[in-house]
């Protein structure tokens, strides 16, 4: 097995992975991933015990125990190339031999549950719901830089939301991923549940308009009325895609919960968001620990 190049995987003196600082024993079975940094020790808080703490610019790491469950909470900051970076060095952690830059032979599958906010697309999914991801839709493009396989029925949804929305030709490709079934059964009592677009910005791509025009107009509008066997998009977000794509290609289990903090359909916006994402917290640490 040829050893992976220094280049390739950047390590730092203490021998950790480059961005998030971390080895394997700094890692729990289960990983809470939130854009920000404040929300880890709103996570962490409600550990038993916090044994081990770590900061390297957005990303923030707390591991910790809720009974005999080990379990980390990790700040990525906002967006698929953060989310690039965090996927792929959990990985590495875990299933690389950092000392000798090869990978393990035994496979550690982490289970990885973002917890975030996001902007409902469907008039009937409320404000301070909550809402678990069947899969991720990315508009990003980060995808198709990995060699990773794709679903004949993936791939046919892709093509129907393609035709659907006048998918402009100057921007990346779309992509489906399905999120771990696993988790969506663990964590899915009482959230609404749908397909997640994932875009690579706040503005333009999901559909605002400032000063600059947006070169998909009414695109909001037609990912509210895109139906494809049932199943429909419920909300935006700026990570999930890439999260189940790498997760899945590595071999972990990724799940995706977001209070919805407002609907773009109804124009309405929480007015106490932040109470709904610690009920969220809750609810999550709860059914997974």
């Amino acid at each position: 097995m040829n050893k992976i190049p220094e280049t390739e995987l950047i390590l730092n003196p203490d021998g950790s992975v480059y961005h998030l600082h971390l080895r394997a024993e700094n890692i729990g079975e289960t990983v809470i991933v939130v854009g920000d940094q404040e929300r880890v020790a709103a996570i962490s808080n409600r550990f038993d015990k916090v044994e081990f703490k770590m900061q390297n610019r957005e990303f923030v790491t707390h591991t910790g125990y809720i009974g005999g469950k080990k379990i980390s909470a990790l700040s990525t900051g906002i967006g698929t190339d953060n989310i690039d970076i965090v996927v792929n060095e959990l990985d590495a952690a875990v299933n690389i031999d950092l000392e000798e830059r090869i990978a393990k032979k035994e496979h550690t599958t982490l289970n990885i549950i973002r917890i975030g906010t996001s902007g409902a697309l469907q008039a009937d999914v409320p404000v301070d719901g909550f809402l678990l991801s069947t899969h991720g839709l990315g508009f990003d493009g980060l995808l198709n830089f990995y060699d990773t396989v794709k679903t004949k029925e993936d791939e046919a949804l892709v093509d129907a939301f393609i035709e659907h929305t006048g998918w402009n030709n100057n921007l990346a490709r779309p992509y489906l991923v399905a999120g771990s079934q696993t988790l969506i059964n663990k964590l899915a009592g009482g959230m609404h549940k749908g397909i997640t677009a994932t875009a690579p910005g706040f503005y333009a791509p999901q559909g605002r308009e400032l000063r600059l025009n947006a070169a998909m107009k009414n695109l909001n509008e037609k990912l509210t009325s895109f139906n494809y066997k049932g199943q429909r998009i419920t909300n935006f977000e700026m990570e999930t895609s890439a999260l189940f794509g790498l997760g899945e290609a590595l071999g972990h289990n990724c799940a995706t919960a977001c209070a919805i903090i407002g609907n773009r359909v109804t124009k309405q916006f929480s007015k106490d968001y932040k109470k709904a994402v610690e009920k969220l917290i809750d609810t999550v640490l709860e059914r997974v620990a």
